[in-house]
């Protein structure tokens, strides 16, 4: 029982550190989804949440008894094959978008957070990606053990120091006026297909070595709550910050007025969420790539940061507000299909 506990807290683990990557550490992905709407986007967060539990834990079972090693068998299981294929080629396209938002964020850290351009801030970062790239990846993973729980420590830091704040509570309960204020109703949604699409290449394989389906759910369950109070930790610290949604790294400014202390390690383990996504994100699309077209793989990450950096000239947070949302709509017909897709139709 020990074991199984066990095995399944490290599946929780995987879940939130694949879902919980650079938008969420900058707080800009927070504010977008939710945290603008004020109340009503608390409420939203909490619809999330229960998404995030039941599809997240229903995409793993399912790849586990179909023994899917990779998102596309799961896709061409879900979508059938010639419509599995260009949906594997769909989420290719937005890999390459989700690269060029995190190529912008890492300008954005070195722009507003170190005050140099946001050009030097892409053009380090594109450096860097090329030398692990050389030199092998592995290791870089292994940081992301270390990056995640102190990122989400931190979180829980900020949000007790934010809870402490006077007038809190009016600013929980407060319901602001905002031009696009439907979003807030399709943002459970929008915001789950995003994470869940993408979480695909992480969660799929991990899923089918493991045999025993109560660890698969008691996992998915365990990772779905996580993720849902981590959100909500996000959500309570931002809403006491002034005029949050006009920073492109609100958390890093909530960190520097609230514990200055621990500013600069904070937009250290910021960067390496960031870079540690980018570098996730180009070893993925690398391997995509090479399926369709035969080229060194030092030509292929060329055509990447190419792509990437000439996207991430735009402004950080308006990438993201513009991009992360059209990827999450367009990955709604992915959690509708998964939500229909029976899960006992199977007896393996």
């Amino acid at each position: 029982m020990k074991t199984n506990w066990g095995a399944a807290i490290q599946i929780a683990a995987v879940y939130v550190g694949t879902v919980v990557g650079a938008g969420f550490a900058t707080g800009r992905e927070i504010v977008e989804f939710f945290s603008r709407f004020g109340f009503i986007g608390l409420i939203s967060m909490l619809m999330s949440g229960y998404i995030l539990i039941f599809l997240g834990t229903k995409l793993m079972v399912l790849s586990a008894r179909i023994q899917a090693k990779s998102y596309e068998e799961f896709n061409e299981y879900l979508f059938g094959k010639t419509f599995g294929k260009v949906i594997n080629l769909l989420l290719m396209l937005m890999l390459i978008g989700v690269c060029a938002v995190m190529l912008a964020g890492a300008g954005a850290v070195f722009q507003e957070q170190l005050g140099f351009s946001k050009l030097i801030g892409v053009l380090i970062t594109i450096i860097l990606s090329y030398i692990v790239m050389i030199v092998g990846i592995k290791a870089l993973f292994a940081v992301n053990t270390f990056v995640v729980p102190l990122m989400i420590t931190f979180s829980f830091i900020l949000m007790i120091l934010s809870v402490k704040l006077p007038h809190f509570l009016d600013q929980l309960l407060y319901i602001p006026y905002v031009e696009d204020g439907w979003k807030v109703v399709v943002a459970p949604f929008s915001y789950t297909a995003f994470n869940l699409s993408l979480a695909q290449a992480v969660l799929v394989p991990v899923a089918s070595e493991i045999k025993d389906e109560r660890i698969i759910k008691r996992g998915g369950i365990l990772g779905g709550a996580a993720l849902t109070v981590i959100l909500i930790a996000g959500h309570l610290t931002l809403i006491m910050l002034p005029d949050f949604t006009t920073y492109e790294i609100p958390m890093a400014v909530i960190m520097r007025n609230l514990a200055s202390g621990l500013y600069w390690i904070f937009i250290l383990v910021i960067y390496g969420e960031i870079f540690t996504s980018i570098i996730g994100n180009v070893f993925g699309l690398e391997k995509q790539i090479k399926q369709y077209v035969s080229l060194p793989k030092m030509v292929t990450v060329t055509v990447i940061f190419s792509v990437t950096y000439i996207l991430s000239l735009f402004e950080y947070s308006r990438l993201l507000s513009y991009l992360y949302p059209l990827f999450g709509y367009v990955s709604m017909i992915f959690i509708l299909l998964l939500w229909m897709k029976p899960d006992n139709h199977l007896e393996n």
